[in-house]
């Protein structure tokens, strides 16, 4: 499983981070989304789906690659 931010959409909202704090990351710079694991290993695929869910810009994509 892969997760991608689109960094154009996401606004700052950190509700990723706190859903999935072991796959999302806050940049220090300006808030926005750092993907810590783009490629999640299978103990945290359930946290990525629910961090990327959580997103209400829709700024993160989960894929089985």
């Amino acid at each position: 499983m892969k997760v991608r931010a689109d960094e154009n959409r996401c606004q700052g909202h950190g509700l990723c981070n706190m859903t999935a704090p072991d796959v999302f990351d806050l940049s220090d710079e300006d808030g926005h989304v750092v993907v810590r694991t783009p490629e999640v290993p299978p103990d945290l695929e359930d946290d990525a789906v629910r961090g990327a869910e959580a997103c209400p810009e829709l700024a993160l994509s989960v894929t089985d690659e």
